[in-house]
């Protein structure tokens, strides 16, 4: 056994395609088959089931993804030492792969900022997804940290430590009817064609919760998985939307949009950075929570 086979199958299993996954791997297709079956002789139990087509890992070859993704993980993470030990303690390089849900992704640039101060060799590979994919990607390790809600659903086993306060406005074009409010109730929103993020989103089951709380249901003009479009559909379209309130600090105060805070309810969530309670912990992970535990989003903006 070697670290390429296990490379071959944790490929294998991501693409879900003999072809794909050798071409990611860049060998050919009967190499990355031949390796995987010598893996299978050597541990002498069958990985993939067997057809003309890929048709998935047997239950066996489950246990052994899993063994093989943590192996993988463990063999990044000590090079990335080693490469540091090397070079006699010189700055950290690597490329760190985040999972970050869409309400937090326009700040994921401020704390990717915070920690290339620290570590400016360190590069970055992001990927919006939620929480629930967030939690998932962490356990099968196709990321490495994950910005998500720390206070709204479990996270079990998890190292987390809190970046910041989620509190929501409703943003509206200026000339809109609720404009020049310095408020608005929850109930007072539902009444609008609203722009919300998509109900697999936990940012769409806190707001909906919101409007439970206050007896109401809104029924959704645009439902979308990127806080992106929502900016741009208040902007463009004229449609009001609910997003966090530090939106308009992160994309600019840009004329033309108004963010009114809403209320009754008052709510607020801790949106923190997740990672596998591991030791050792890996360089680029410590590096991340280093730089996450001196972050400050007004001060970084």
């Amino acid at each position: 056994m070697d670290i390429r086979q296990l490379h071959y199958l944790v490929a294998l299993a991501r693409e879900k395609h003999f072809t794909r996954a050798a071409m990611a791997c860049n060998v050919t297709q009967p190499t990355l088959s031949g390796r995987i079956r010598q893996l299978e002789l050597e541990l002498g139990i069958p990985i993939v089931e067997r057809g003309q087509r890929y048709q998935g890992l047997t239950a066996e070859g489950e246990r052994v993804l899993k063994w093989a993704q943590l192996i993988l993980n463990n063999w990044q993470s000590m090079q990335q030492e080693l490469t540091q030990i090397r070079s006699s303690g010189a700055d950290l390089t690597g490329r760190l792969v985040l999972g970050g849900i869409p309400s937090a992704l326009p700040m994921i640039p401020l704390m990717n900022k915070a920690v290339r101060a620290l570590h400016p060799r360190i590069d970055f590979a992001v990927m919006s997804m939620s929480s629930e994919e967030i939690l998932r990607a962490l356990e099968d390790y196709s990321i490495d940290v994950g910005i998500t809600y720390l206070d709204n659903e479990p996270i079990t086993g998890l190292m987390a430590w809190p970046l910041y306060l989620e509190r929501y406005c409703l943003f509206v074009p200026d000339g809109h009817a609720l404009a020049m409010n310095k408020a608005v109730t929850w109930k007072e929103a539902s009444a609008l064609p609203l722009g919300l993020l998509t109900g697999n989103m936990q940012n769409r089951r806190i707001i909906d919760r919101a409007f439970a709380s206050a007896n109401c249901h809104p029924n959704p003009a645009l439902e979308t998985n990127s806080v992106i479009n929502l900016w741009s559909n208040v902007r463009v379209m004229g449609l009001a939307c609910i997003m966090p309130d530090y939106i308009l600090d992160i994309l600019g105060r840009e004329p033309g949009i108004t963010a009114v805070p809403l209320k009754e309810p008052e709510v607020a969530h801790n949106v923190g950075v997740v990672a596998v309670d591991r030791d050792p912990l890996g360089p680029l992970v410590k590096a991340f929570f280093e730089a996450a535990k001196s972050f400050s989003p007004r001060e970084m903006a």
